[in-house]
């Protein structure tokens, strides 16, 4: 599954594989994939140094990448008690009523809460960078479009390919407009944060909005069919995240949540404000419905949601609450119905496409 961008980055398959645990990024680099680990939970530059010296020692000298969130526009002199004080009351209260409704215990004293998401912070993320320029990274993405200017220069000061999300061709067009070099066109159907378009329609709209600039197809993708159908919409690779969740190298805090998303079908998630402010989609469950309840007071803009909710998020993933306990997820998690290894991933990925490019090529050779 080489395109002219696999060839440029030094990888066998053009799948780009996101992920928030190091060992599924390393082995999807391992794989000829394109590991790129998630920067969000690292509140700490020295957790991810930590974390960037593993990649460099179990990635057998593949290339690999990192995703951080990082707003367009720059902002200072803002820390994150500034922020926390901008929350409601009433928005606290919300939170500490539905965790009681379904008794979910406390934090023990002194105990930090494993889910702060500081990474929507833009200082963090900055922090995050000065450690990441150290290390030989090939790709830097950004999960909320183009990062400031002055961030893709040093980038590409330091021969890093720069890559944005995108929901739209209009995103797309200001992406390029910034200097980025590769746009991901991540569709409707995709986890996480998401826009409105299917990714059928969204992905050739992008390549032309874009073009010559390269592109990759993401949402709903989880099967090498779906991989060649990217590739022949114009994509030049795929970005996959939800199908490394239940990846036997994955580090999902319970056992409970991965029984969840085994069972889930393509219809049991939603696009939900619960987590971070905006719309992303997740598994539905009885949170991602209190918050999305007309009666209740609605959720804040990002960051302060999701400083809100970062304790109880915590809390809920510690003593597994089946009914709250949800993570973003694509809705091709309706496929995601066994743990299997990164390696079985893409050997499975791998005959999809052969199979897929096999009848094509019949359909060519009978016209």
């Amino acid at each position: 599954m080489e395109t002219e961008l696999s060839k440029e980055l030094g990888v066998r398959h053009a799948i780009f594989g996101f992920t928030p645990f190091p060992a599924v990024a390393a082995a999807i680099s391992r794989a000829g994939g394109f590991g790129v680990l998630g920067a969000v939970r690292y509140a700490a530059p020295g957790e991810l140094a930590r974390s960037l010296d593993w990649m460099q020692e179990h990635t057998g000298g593949a290339p690999y990448g990192l995703d951080v969130v990082m707003p367009a526009r720059k902002v200072e002199g803002v820390s994150e008690a500034d922020v926390e004080a901008m929350i409601p009351e009433t928005h606290r209260q919300y939170v500490k009523d539905v965790l009681a409704r379904h008794g979910v215990p406390e934090l023990a004293e002194g105990e930090a809460s494993g889910w702060r998401i500081t990474g929507w912070m833009e200082q963090v993320a900055r922090s995050q960078l000065d450690v990441a320029f150290d290390y030989p990274i090939k790709l830097l993405a950004n999960a909320l479009g183009s990062p400031p200017a002055d961030v893709i220069a040093r980038a590409h000061d330091h021969g890093i390919l720069v890559a944005a999300l995108a929901g739209s061709a209009k995103h797309a067009r200001r992406h390029a407009e910034a200097g980025i070099d590769i746009v991901v066109a991540q569709g409707y159907e995709a986890g996480g944060h998401t826009g409105e378009i299917a990714s059928m329609v969204l992905t050739p709209e992008v390549v032309r909005a874009v073009d010559p600039l390269p592109v990759l197809a993401a949402g709903g993708i989880g099967s090498g069919e779906q991989i060649a159908a990217g590739i022949a919409l114009g994509a030049q690779g795929v970005w996959l995240g939800s199908v490394w969740l239940t990846v036997q190298e994955a580090e999902l805090p319970s056992r409970a949540l991965i029984r969840k998303i085994l069972a889930a079908g393509s219809g049991d998630t939603v696009r939900s404000r619960a987590l971070t402010g905006k719309p992303a989609r997740q598994l539905r469950t009885e949170w991602t419905d209190a918050w999305d309840d007309p009666a209740g007071p609605g959720t804040l803009p990002m960051p302060l949601q999701g400083l809100l909710v970062a304790d109880a998020v915590s809390r809920i993933q510690k003593y597994e609450v089946e009914p709250l306990l949800g993570t973003p997820v694509g809705q091709i998690v309706g496929s995601m119905n066994s743990e299997r290894s990164v390696r079985a991933v893409f050997d499975d990925l791998t005959r999809g496409f052969e199979r897929a490019v096999d009848r094509v090529n019949r359909i060519a050779g009978r016209l």
